[in-house]
């Protein structure tokens, strides 16, 4: 048995969770719309196609690897499936078993994105053993008239979608708006949306991977293909009522001012200007994403500093710390 095997069997095989903030190793995906944007946020891209950072995840064989600390190496399925109330808490693991429920990502769009959506829980797991995925947007940077796309202008209808869609003008249906640094957007499982082009954000969605991609701006790939449209399992999910998805909140210093309180999850904005005190139950984690600054998590043994780009898991045995800085924090949790 080599060393590093008997090293993370060891860590797995002690009944004690050490409790510290846990970075981990981004997975990074090539994209047709992907840029070098990610780079901003301390991100080493292998090119410039570089989408997706995905911060926290435990999809299938896309599970992370901790950064840093005594769990340095392990994914994120071994560390729950061996401390699984330690990590979620008692009642996430109670509804969710050992499985992280939520994945956390940036996004760079250098274009535009597909028109999309996603199912519903009760549709994902009928069709693919799945959650759905209801997710949110938090805009870190736009372009001038960078705009996204999401859901339609008017109430519409089955058949007026599909005859927009068959005479390529299902653009002309759906709702713009326009972006800058601070947006939010709640995207509701149904909703037909899509991110346009010069466009960073981060991204909160429920653990899924199920997208229905419905047009895609007619382009092709290097050797002449379309990407595969999934017209027929979309007619079913797509909510036609018209919405309005953006999302006004306070901006209270040192204070959690709350952006979205879903079933799903609630995310709350932090501008740290001095200390923020944070006292919590061991009924659930807590992520905090950092969008712009630094900030220093202080707890009574230890300090661990933090930067815009990262992406922080706080175990739930982990109930007091302190934050100290000048950042702009986004932290999440499920209420339970």
């Amino acid at each position: 048995m080599n060393s590093k095997k008997q090293h993370i069997d060891d860590l797995l095989n002690t009944s004690n969770f050490e409790s510290y903030p846990l970075q981990f190793q981004p997975i990074l995906k090539e994209r047709i719309w992907g840029g070098n944007k990610l780079e901003s946020l301390g991100k080493e891209l292998p090119n410039n196609a570089i989408g997706e950072s995905w911060e926290i995840s435990m999809i299938d064989n896309d599970v992370n690897l901790v950064a840093s600390g005594i769990y340095e190496g392990l994914n994120l399925s071994e560390l729950i499936n061996r401390f699984p109330e330690e990590i979620l808490g008692k009642k996430i693991y109670q509804k969710y078993g050992k499985q992280f429920p939520l994945l956390f990502k940036f996004l760079d769009a250098k274009t535009d994105l597909s028109i999309q959506l996603h199912p519903n829980d009760e549709l994902a797991k009928k069709r693919h053993d799945s959650f759905g995925k209801t997710e949110m947007w938090y805009i870190m940077q736009a372009d001038e008239n960078a705009r996204i796309i999401l859901g339609f202008k008017q109430d519409s209808s089955s058949e007026e979608y599909l005859q927009h869609l068959e005479n390529k003008t299902l653009p002309s249906v759906l709702q713009e708006f326009y972006v800058k640094q601070g947006d939010v957007f709640f995207i509701e499982t149904g909703t037909i949306h899509a991110i346009g082009g010069g466009i960073l954000l981060a991204e909160i969605q429920q653990t899924s991977d199920i997208t229905y991609r419905v047009y895609d701006w007619d382009r092709v790939d290097d050797k002449g293909n379309e990407r595969e449209l999934h017209i027929d399992l979309a007619l079913e999910a797509i909510n036609y009522q018209k919405k309005n998805p953006k999302i006004e909140y306070a901006k209270n210093s040192d204070q959690s001012n709350q952006l979205v309180d879903s079933p799903f999850f609630t995310t709350n904005y932090i501008p740290l200007t001095t200390t923020y005190k944070v006292d919590k139950t061991n009924d659930c984690f807590l992520v905090y994403i950092c969008t712009k600054g630094t900030v220093e998590l202080k707890t009574e043994a230890n300090q661990y500093e933090f930067k815009k780009g990262d992406t922080i898991l706080i175990p739930a045995s982990m109930p007091h710390f302190e934050l100290n800085g000048k950042a702009d924090l986004l932290e999440v949790f499920i209420n339970i």
